[in-house]
């Protein structure tokens, strides 16, 4: 009998932690100019949009992976994709206000 061992690797992100357009770039293994359209799109904002280099607060890391994989396995372009994400934020905080209102009710 054969046993596969898969070895799995990741890094783990403070999400107060700040990254910068090439760090965003390598978590993401795609090329910075796609994160500047994602940026021009209005899908990832920078701490400060004034401030060159710019530098991305940690949880820009998955909102960026989430459009990615988005753009890649459904198709839809960033502009689609910032739709996507925002209505996906409004049913979290939807869900976050359902289990503080249940909270209170039980």
């Amino acid at each position: 009998m054969s046993t596969q061992l898969t070895v799995l690797a990741g890094v783990l992100l403070d999400e107060s932690a700040s990254l910068s357009l090439e760090d965003l770039s390598r978590a993401c293994g795609v090329e910075r100019m796609v994160l500047v359209e994602m940026v021009q799109e209005g899908l990832l904002e920078p701490l400060d949009m004034r401030l060159l280099p710019w530098r991305f607060p940690g949880e820009a890391l998955s909102r960026a992976r989430t459009a990615l994989r988005l753009r890649r396995d459904l198709e839809v372009n960033f502009a689609g994709t910032a739709m996507i994400l925002d209505l996906l934020d409004e049913i979290e905080q939807l869900e976050t206000r359902l289990r503080r209102l249940e909270g209170r009710f039980e």
